[in-house]
């Protein structure tokens, strides 16, 4: 699964590990994506999604509805 957020558009992030010889290795700083299931009352159905903690505390905040009607003048298919 990408690690990319479908409703923040959160990608991961890119720099080092740095060990005790400090030493330096790149990683990735990944967000915390999860899968979500959430009915849409205007589409009736469900839906799934991918997003991150954030993304779910920005759908708690302004509803499923508005955050949905924003993907979808984005241009992203649900």
């Amino acid at each position: 699964m990408a690690a990319v957020c479908q409703v923040t558009g959160a990608v991961p992030g890119f720099g080092h590990n740095i060990s005790h010889s400090h030493r330096r290795t790149k990683r990735r700083f990944d967000p915390n994506v999860q899968k979500k299931t959430y009915f849409v009352p205007s589409l009736g159905r469900s839906i799934k999604l991918n997003v991150s903690a954030k993304g779910i505390k920005v759908i708690d905040a302004r509803g499923i509805e508005a955050v949905v009607r924003d993907m979808q003048a984005r241009g992203v298919k649900l």
